[in-house]
């Protein structure tokens, strides 16, 4: 499903010329390349910011690991040798989040979470087709513990491969298939869960 460029607008200030104090991680990009940098990874913005707030769940946190990623990509683009920029730049954007993690921790959803998530729900792309339920899909997703957040962010919303994935995270391939099933079963269960709350609560 293709993802909806809707959901998050970041509040970002980029310019590939722009000045700044941080230190370059590894060398400062040619200024000829500026031009390409900015034809491959901007389009991408919006993209690298929904899985910025998906993983870290905090929007203002999002803007700043989205502004770093892209300062970073920019100095070591002279490094990209081609290829899906989309999943290159989202490796960054991960870093970032796992760097701001460090230093933000967080208690997230424990295993207990997953006993009570079946797979007898609708699948979750039927979900998201349905009119109204954008919000409540997005606060839903948030509530997933992270590796089946972001795994379930990257292939259904940003439709990366199972390969790109298993590369991105780390993770083998069977384990990527795995938490993107355990991650539909567990949408689908909170969503459904959702729904009868809502029912239950009708006069």
């Amino acid at each position: 499903m293709a993802a909806d460029k809707g959901l998050f607008r970041p509040r970002l200030v980029f310019s590939a010329d722009a000045p700044t104090s941080q230190p370059a991680p590894t060398g400062p990009a040619p200024p000829e390349q500026a031009g390409r940098f900015r034809e491959l990874m901007l389009p991408h913005l919006d993209a690298a910011y929904n899985l910025a707030r998906y993983l870290a769940r905090d929007p203002v946190a999002a803007e700043d690991i989205v502004q770093d990623a892209f300062l970073r990509a920019f100095r070591s683009f002279h490094t990209f040798a081609g290829g899906n920029a989309k999943a290159w730049l989202f490796a960054i954007v991960r870093n970032g989040f796992l760097d701001w993690r460090k230093a933000n921790p967080r208690i997230d959803l424990g295993e207990e979470f997953l006993e009570g998530a079946g797979a007898d729900h609708n699948h979750p792309e039927a979900i998201l087709v349905r009119e109204g339920e954008a919000k409540a899909l997005r606060e839903t997703l948030a509530n997933l513990p992270e590796p089946f957040r972001e795994t379930l962010v990257l292939r259904e919303l940003e439709e990366l491969s199972y390969k790109e994935i298993s590369q991105l995270t780390g993770a083998p391939i069977g384990t990527v298939m795995s938490r993107l099933a355990r991650a539909r079963a567990m949408l689908g269960a909170l969503m459904f869960a959702g729904e009868g709350r809502g029912l239950e609560a009708r006069p």
